[in-house]
């Protein structure tokens, strides 16, 4: 084997080595880097998700206690930007109806406030 495809074939390994190396996290794996438990995940949604729909705490804990990871994570994700963006689910709303043009109309916030906060995210996402 000539000294350029013994080259070839050691990069082609390597590459193949790196990509096993690089093998995607789990969600569950996810969870527990990131929150600790599924528990604590868990927790910290109850409180803002108890808040945004009235329900209590333990009510919230209880359905979300059979969500699958990922979704947990991606609610978790969906949370923290409506309150790093707008702050709260009704400022959110706010600013939904400013930009379709519904300032005024109260009962277009009102339908609004029934709908989830991923669905509110990608309204205020596709109206900006």
């Amino acid at each position: 084997m000539s000294s350029k495809t013994k080259q070839v074939t050691e990069r082609a390994h390597r590459h193949r080595s790196d990509k096993t190396k690089s093998a995607r996290e789990t969600p569950l794996t996810k969870v527990k880097r990131l929150h600790g438990s599924k528990e604590s995940l868990i927790d910290a949604l109850a409180a803002d998700l108890a808040r945004e729909s009235g329900d209590s705490k333990d009510e919230v804990k209880e359905r979300l206690a059979g969500a699958p990871n990922a979704k947990l994570l991606r609610l978790h994700t969906a949370l923290a930007s409506v309150r790093e963006k707008y702050g709260s689910k009704d400022k959110l709303i706010q600013a939904i109806s400013q930009a379709k043009g519904h300032g005024k109309d109260q009962d277009y916030a009102t339908k609004l406030q029934s709908y989830s906060i991923t669905r509110l995210l990608d309204m205020a996402r596709s109206a900006s």
